[in-house]
């Protein structure tokens, strides 16, 4: 279960009653766009309509909706000055009471989203393997982390799907297609391996190995002496994270790559 349904599992659980808020239409410069929801309680809410004074105003509306036992309510807001927002667009948004099989439309919803999601293979569970999991869990990705060593995954509490495999290169076939690959382990020749079997694959949205310029080099000398092309090294990024900034804290470079595979994955 991702965390995004766990979150939404967590706060229908107490029953409380709750009021539905969808942007069911939006115009111009609008903080999100049509679809975009909200669950309202008089005192939690889960989900965004994009923030700022529009949300605390939808928020402020529901709760009323809840205390007066209004049933539902549209809303035309103009993004203007009225409301201390300068977008400048507007949305339509409409107000209705929560009901059981509305919350299970919710659910199925965010859990075929979850089974669409782009899927992120992490090869190492060191530091930046860890560091990845926990900024990834909260982006809308699905997310592997993958290790050879039994002991690798003690004391960790992100979420991630963990696999221990005692060939993690052998497990690269088995990662979706157009999946994001991450390549950090303990050893190089394992990195190696992995990266290669990645790169011979031809349908990986992004192959990135943890390195420096040296380590490039001598990876793709030996890559193209064992049988890989020019063509397939191409799509190599290594360093991961890239040579902008110079940064060599765990954080640092997970939070890079992560916004290296963010730009890839919207072009697709």
């Amino acid at each position: 279960m991702t965390s995004q349904l766990q979150r939404l599992t967590a706060f229908l659980n107490d029953g409380a009653p709750a009021v539905f808020v969808k942007i069911i239409k939006a115009e111009g410069s609008t903080p999100r766009n049509a679809d975009a929801y909200l669950l309202v309680k008089i005192n939690d809410f889960f989900g965004t309509i994009g923030g700022g004074q529009l949300e605390f105003h939808a928020i402020a509306v529901a709760r009323q909706m809840l205390v007066d036992g209004e049933a539902a309510k549209s809303l035309d807001v103009a993004l203007g000055p009225h409301l201390g927002q300068c977008c400048g667009g507007r949305v339509e948004l409409q107000l209705t009471s929560g009901s059981a099989s509305l919350y299970q439309s919710l659910y199925d919803g965010e859990r075929r989203a979850a089974s669409q999601q782009p899927h992120i293979a992490i090869f190492g569970c060191g530091h930046t393997g860890k560091a990845l999991c926990v900024q990834l869990s909260q982006q809308p990705f699905s997310v592997s982390l993958i290790d050879d060593r039994e002991d690798a995954f003690e004391g960790s509490s992100f979420q991630a799907t963990r696999i221990w495999v005692p060939d993690p290169t052998k497990f690269v076939d088995t990662v979706p297609a157009s999946a994001a690959f991450i390549i950090l382990t303990h050893s190089h020749s394992l990195d190696y391996s992995i990266a290669a079997a990645a790169l011979k694959r031809e349908d990986s949205a992004y192959v990135g190995m943890i390195g420096s310029a040296t380590k490039r080099a001598l990876f793709s000398r030996w890559f193209l002496q064992t049988g890989g092309t020019p063509a397939q090294l191409e799509h190599l990024t290594c360093p991961i994270g890239g040579n902008e900034i110079v940064d060599k804290r765990p954080q640092i470079i997970a939070a890079l790559t992560i916004a290296q595979i963010i730009g890839i994955f919207a072009r697709y």
